[in-house]
C-alpha cells in the first residue's frame, strides 16, 4: 500500500502504486508544499475541497493502473489544515464516506486533537480514540494507528453498538 501523503507532488509513487498493481492512498494537502506548516490556510469548503482533490487522485490512480478495489481516500488531517478544518471534516465524514470511496483516517496523536483538548502529543490517545469511534460509526473503512490494540477495542466496540458484530465473549447472566 503506498500512502501518498502529499496528495501526487511526486507523480512517480502513483506511476510505481499501478506498475505493481498495488494500493494506493489519495491525500488532500489544499496545495500545500510537502513538510512545511500551514499558516493561515483558508478554503470555501474544506469537505468540498477534499472531496474534489481525492476524488480526482482516486481517478487518476484507475487510470494509471491501480486497482479500484485498492485505493482510498483520506482526508489528511493536519496536512495544508489547521484544527477548525479537521474538526469540520470529521464533523462532516459523512459526505466524503458517500463519495463511494473508500475513506481511510490517520487520527493518531494528530496536532488538530492536542490542540482541542490543549494536550501534548503523549496525551492525546482518548482524544485519538474517541475521534476514531466518531469515524467508524460513520462509514470510514480503515485507520492508520499508533495505539492498535486501543483502536482495535474502540472499533470492535463501536462495530458491536451499531449491531454490525457480535460482543466476543458473552457470559454474564447468561450461565
Amino acid at each position: 500500500l503506498v500512502n501518498d501523503t502529499w496528495a501526487g507532488h511526486d507523480p512517480e509513487l502513483l506511476e510505481v502504486a499501478g506498475h505493481h498493481r498495488v494500493g494506493y492512498v489519495c491525500s488532500h494537502t489544499g496545495g500545500v508544499t510537502p513538510r512545511t506548516r500551514p499558516h493561515r490556510v483558508s478554503f470555501d469548503d474544506i469537505v468540498a475541497d477534499v472531496i474534489h482533490e481525492t476524488t480526482t487522485l482516486a481517478e487518476k490512480a484507475v487510470r494509471a493502473g491501480v486497482p479500484e478495489g485498492r485505493i482510498f481516500i483520506d482526508p489528511t488531517h493536519d496536512f495544508g489544515k489547521n484544527t477548525f478544518h479537521g474538526l469540520e471534516l470529521l464533523r462532516r465524514i459523512d459526505e466524503i464516506v458517500a463519495t463511494g470511496w473508500p475513506v481511510l483516517m490517520a487520527l493518531s496523536n494528530k496536532d488538530f486533537i492536542g490542540e482541542t483538548v490543549d494536550k501534548p502529543v503523549d496525551q492525546r490517545v482518548p482524544g485519538t480514540l474517541a475521534a476514531t469511534a466518531w469515524a467508524a460509526a460513520r462509514g470510514c473503512a480503515a485507520f492508520r494507528v499508533h495505539e492498535v490494540g486501543d483502536t482495535r477495542d474502540v472499533l470492535q466496540m463501536t462495530a458491536a453498538i451499531q449491531g454490525d458484530v457480535a460482543p466476543l465473549n458473552t457470559i454474564r447472566g447468561l450461565v
